[in-house]
């Protein structure tokens, strides 16, 4: 899966989550974890879809989180494993039990099949209407630290949908039917983004 699709995906679990536990979340941090299982195309020797996309290995790394701040993680534990566990193991394979095993799982659905760009565009614009409708829209553009956390999906949005990540040695390009997706969440964090720097220099 593409980056709106994790990101669309991990917003709509970690709320569905948030709304069942009563808890509040901290929707840049939920849109920062919804891509960094992806780390793994920046670390030499790391195989893309493995280490990082482990639900045990993320799991144990959560589990300090959860001794510490209880039912309050879990929206973010929900945001991080969505990626593997949905996003990645439906629209290709991961390595979801390593270190017991090796073995990659998921359907093999090509990620650049109809059916991807479907479901990506669908939970994009479900997304939209819930951040619209809960005002989580204008929350994000409060401004505050977490704003910054904001530069990773931008990041991780610019190099894969508009100048190729193919063009610094790592993956494919997102689909040209992902790009207006993609450049509506790019705007929505590079405005927050702004607006917390915009603040610090008044």
């Amino acid at each position: 899966m593409f980056a709106v699709g994790h990101l669309a995906i991990g917003y709509l679990s970690a709320k569905a989550s948030q709304k069942f536990l009563k808890t509040d979340i901290n929707l840049p941090l939920i849109f920062f974890l919804s891509l960094i299982p992806d780390v793994d195309l920046l670390i030499p020797g790391l195989v893309h879809r493995g280490i990082t996309h482990s639900i045990i290995v993320l799991t144990l790394v959560f589990i300090p989180i959860f001794l510490y701040y209880r039912k309050t993680s879990i929206p973010y534990f929900v945001a991080i494993t969505q990626h593997a566990l949905v996003g990645d193991f439906f629209m290709g394979r991961i390595q979801m039990f390593w270190p017991l095993t090796s073995n990659w799982y998921g359907s093999g659905i090509d990620v650049r099949s109809l059916t991807n760009i479907s479901i990506e565009w669908a939970s994009f614009l479900l997304a939209m209407i819930v951040l619209t409708k809960t005002n989580d829209l204008r929350l994000l553009f409060k401004s505050g630290k977490s704003n910054l956390l904001l530069i990773v999906p931008s990041g991780a949005i610019f190099v894969s949908s508009i100048i190729g990540a193919r063009a610094i040695g790592l993956s494919q390009r997102a689909p040209t039917e992902l790009l207006i997706p993609h450049l509506i969440f790019l705007t929505v964090f590079t405005f927050s983004i702004m607006k917390f720097l915009s603040k610090k220099t008044l």
